[in-house]
């Protein structure tokens, strides 16, 4: 039998920081856009560029921060990327106060907040290693996973009722208050943090910036496991925006249709961040993730026969809980694996160069898939992700050279 165990007090504030500063972005989901199509008056090209141009520059901007971080207490260095996500996202409604607000203003925010979400999330998974032991990394991802999900499922329709009463801005600055509780809740984690030692020398060199991406390729499962879900997570989020033209334009569903669409199924999120770690030590991390990282790429080409009418919400609800259920799955089981494999003084530089292929990959590929809509039309471009996602459980690795760890026992 499974029980459920305290991870400590320290954990416990890290968990409470996460906790509300991802509702706090989950409620301004789309709030630039918003932004800028409401109250800028920004077309269509503007608002692309403003959503791939963020992404992209930010993980760019990062590349040099991992490691910076890496020899860096991580604490301080969560608390500074929150501080400066709260300052950048307070500076939009403070500017349109005072009638100073445009589109490069809203275009350096996005870069800001993307390099300091990068950075924040390399040292924050540093700091999990050295908070948590190696028996635990699953039951505390499971943990974050699990608020990821519930955030994503309550925090866009409370955003959108924020939004219909009082405008965007107020989600914007709901979200920089976020990172502000955040970073007091990372404070008081308390405790002592050794400052990282470099092995050759103070300052940083020119090989440093690439160390991750060595690392990634040189490990047997890691290399799999990094291009599968580049690929994944691209061609899913590429295909998106995509959905929410043909959805909200020629089939005629309404906002409030589309939006729950997408928030119902983040139950299923909550349901395979639970099973996670009951699925590990029953079948152990190679057989889960060989199978669960199969099954989430079998989901979303049904997504191109949606119809109008109930029975195509119906589908997109049922494509999508078997989507998020498998990815709520199969997310823990890999991030626990990732920083069990991977020695302390690389993990910054590991994650962050994880995270910044992740988020380049996104925005090129948003950016591709926006072009072959042009010409093949939503729908094709749609079925085009959903047949390309079937190619990539070939990726996944089919040996596990690591030793397991011991079963699971909290939960």
């Amino acid at each position: 039998m499974v029980e459920r165990r305290s991870l400590g007090r320290r954990f416990g504030w890290l968990w409470a920081a996460y906790t509300v500063s991802t509702f706090g972005t989950r409620l301004a989901f789309d709030a630039f856009p918003l932004v800028a199509i409401l109250m800028l008056h920004c077309g269509p090209t503007e608002v692309a560029v403003l959503a791939a141009s963020g992404l992209a520059v930010g993980a760019v901007a990062a590349v040099p921060l991992g490691p910076w971080v890496e020899f860096r207490r991580k604490r301080p260095v969560m608390v500074t990327m929150d501080l400066l996500r709260c300052a950048a996202l307070l500076s939009v409604p403070a500017a349109f106060a005072l009638g100073a607000l445009g589109f490069a203003h809203l275009l350096v925010v996005a870069v800001v907040v993307a390099a300091a979400d990068i950075t924040f999330s390399a040292a924050s998974g540093a700091f999990l290693k050295a908070l948590v032991p190696p028996r635990d990394l699953l039951v505390a991802n499971g943990r974050l996973e699990s608020t990821t999900w519930t955030a994503t499922m309550l925090g866009p329709p409370l955003g959108g009722a924020v939004i219909g009463v009082f405008g965007p801005m107020a989600t914007v600055a709901a979200d920089a208050v976020s990172y502000l509780l955040s970073a007091l809740g990372i404070r008081a984690i308390g405790g002592k943090e050794q400052r990282p030692e470099r092995a050759a020398g103070a300052r940083l060199r020119s090989g440093e910036l690439l160390e991750g991406w060595r690392y990634i390729l040189a490990d047997p499962v890691l290399r799999p496991l990094f291009f599968n879900t580049v690929l994944v997570n691209g061609l899913i989020m590429a295909a998106s925006p995509l959905l929410a033209v043909l959805m909200l334009g020629s089939l005629g569903f309404a906002p409030w249709q589309y939006g729950l669409a997408f928030a119902v199924p983040c139950i299923g999120g909550l349901i395979g961040s639970r099973l996670s770690r009951r699925l590990v030590a029953r079948f152990g991390r190679r057989r889960v993730l060989l199978t669960v990282g199969a099954l989430r790429a079998c989901w979303p080409v049904g997504l191109a026969f949606v119809r109008p009418g109930v029975t195509g919400l119906v589908l997109v609800m049922v494509v999508e809980l078997g989507l998020i259920t498998c990815s709520g799955m199969f997310n823990p089981v890999i991030a626990a694996y990732r920083l069990d494999q991977t020695p302390a003084d690389r993990v910054a530089r590991v994650l962050t160069a994880w995270s910044v292929t992740g988020k380049a990959s996104i925005a090129a590929m948003t950016a591709l898939w926006g072009l072959l809509a042009t010409v093949t039309g939503p729908r094709g471009a749609i079925a085009g992700a959903g047949l390309l996602l079937l190619t990539t459980p070939l990726l996944l690795p089919r040996r596990d050279r690591s030793p397991q760890q011991p079963a699971v026992t909290g939960g």
